[in-house]
């Protein structure tokens, strides 16, 4: 039986593109939880998938030089935020570098969700969702969302000539409209600063 089930789920791995993130729930019309669970362990056992964290597997895409090409800690939670039909946005550092105004890699990357709050530990690194309200995630832009919650990082007091001009340089891009809409659902100080660039 769960032979079976593992040849299955090797053949529907390899019909899908390397670098793909899988979770057991990929393959739940294929067995029981648990006989999923035991072929993807076999399967990680013979090097024909990687292990990124509790739960969480991937089909690897080698290069030649570098070995196994990983997927980053934002597209695991965004795979994850897919998995469970979720919302979430960057907070904090991860907002910043984004949007060019710190050149710090978090290593620790917290996003807002509607979803369950939790802490996913990947290696040395940690994807932490945490629970906020609707009116977060709201905001139309992702663009719009990174400086929202980057100019929150920084702080009122704290944000200088030179981050407000790269802002500036961001929303320029933007449509007006999207601007004044989720210029709205950020506090007072920051929406001044949306609607003035």
């Amino acid at each position: 039986m769960t032979k079976s089930v593992q040849t299955k789920i090797e053949n529907e791995i390899k019909s899908m593109k390397r670098g793909t993130i899988l979770f057991p729930s990929n393959f739940d019309d294929m067995g029981n939880v648990e006989v999923v669970k035991k072929s993807l362990l076999r399967l990680e056992n013979k090097k024909f998938l990687v292990r990124l964290a509790h739960g969480i597997y991937l089909s690897p895409k080698q290069d030649k030089l570098l070995g196994v090409l990983y997927p980053t800690i934002e597209e695991i939670a965004l795979a994850i935020a897919h998995r469970d039909k979720t919302r979430i946005i960057p907070t904090g550092t991860t907002a910043l570098n984004k949007l060019g105004l710190s050149t710090q890699i978090p290593m620790n990357m917290v996003f807002l969700t509607d979803g369950a709050p939790r802490t996913i530990v990947v290696g040395k690194r940690t994807i932490k969702f945490k629970r906020t309200s609707p009116k977060n995630l709201a905001v139309k832009r992702e663009i719009t969302s990174l400086i929202i919650q980057a100019l929150k990082e920084i702080g009122k007091d704290n944000v200088t000539a030179e981050q407000l001009e790269r802002i500036k340089i961001h929303l320029e891009k933007e449509k007006q409209d999207i601007i004044e809409h989720d210029a709205k659902l950020a506090p007072v100080w920051i929406s001044k600063i949306l609607k003035n660039n």
